[in-house]
């Protein structure tokens, strides 16, 4: 109760804080803006209604961009973690340059990848793979990588072999890593999308992020903070999927 309680008190003060500032014209009054272009939080759900059709077009494409991306980046980098902790010379000729990929900006690569692979969903989904790829490989080689050492002299000493080793002890040991590494792409994965939507979006619906792009230009300023929360929730609900998925399979923890 204590761990749900606290922190709906503090969301529901906060938003009672905005929805007075904002309706008596303070918020507007500090920031030195027009009424307008600061809604309250009832403008904003009143918005987040009448467009309800529109947002969830649009959070659907959004949302296929995201499962998409991460999926191709859990397949990748599972992959290379495990391909990794089995060869020391992959490991020594790979691992740095992972680390080092991470120095370019993804926003950099956004429009290259718009003019190679064009102003499909494609882009997009490759965006989100590469943001979601790093954390997902470092966390599962971490796991794999800490394995009590007594775990691995005593499936020697019982004449285990490499695979047995590690289907009986690296794989489970290194989930609790995958799990975190899975939370941490869930978290920037609409990130991505976002970004990849903002580069370079398609005709017609073309994601939250293109939607916000545009109502900011708009001056659409209560439905564009209404597709933000829905993008807000939308990643609330995967890392709860997660961590659900976590206490299912990681159930000794």
């Amino acid at each position: 109760m204590r761990r749900w309680l606290l922190p709906t008190l503090l969301l529901a003060a906060l938003i009672g804080a905005w929805q007075l500032a904002a309706s008596t014209g303070a918020m507007a009054d500090v920031l030195g803006l027009y009424d307008f272009l600061v809604p309250s939080p009832s403008e904003i759900a009143e918005a987040l209604w009448e467009n309800r059709s529109l947002l969830a077009d649009n959070a659907w494409v959004t949302l296929q961009e995201i499962l998409l991306g991460l999926g191709c980046a859990l397949v990748a980098g599972v992959g290379f973690a495990v391909l990794m902790h089995l060869s020391n010379l992959v490991r020594d000729a790979a691992y740095p340059l992972i680390v080092a990929s991470q120095t370019i900006p993804i926003v950099v690569l956004a429009p290259i990848l718009l003019t190679w692979f064009g102003y499909g969903i494609g882009p997009k989904i490759v965006v989100v793979a590469l943001i979601c790829f790093f954390p997902i490989t470092v966390n599962v080689l971490d796991g794999l990588r800490s394995i009590d050492p007594d775990a691995l002299k005593l499936m020697r000493s019982l004449d285990a072999s490499r695979r047995q080793i590690f289907r009986r002890v690296e794989a489970p040991a290194a989930l609790p890593s995958f799990f975190t590494g899975v939370k941490i792409a869930v978290v920037v994965a609409p990130i991505g999308a976002v970004l990849g939507e903002l580069v370079g979006g398609a005709t017609g619906i073309s994601g939250l992020g293109r939607l916000i792009f545009e109502d900011n230009a708009n001056l659409e300023v209560a439905r564009e903070f209404a597709a933000v929360a829905v993008l807000s929730a939308m990643a609330l609900v995967l890392i709860g999927l997660v961590a659900l998925a976590e206490r299912r399979v990681v159930s000794w923890r």
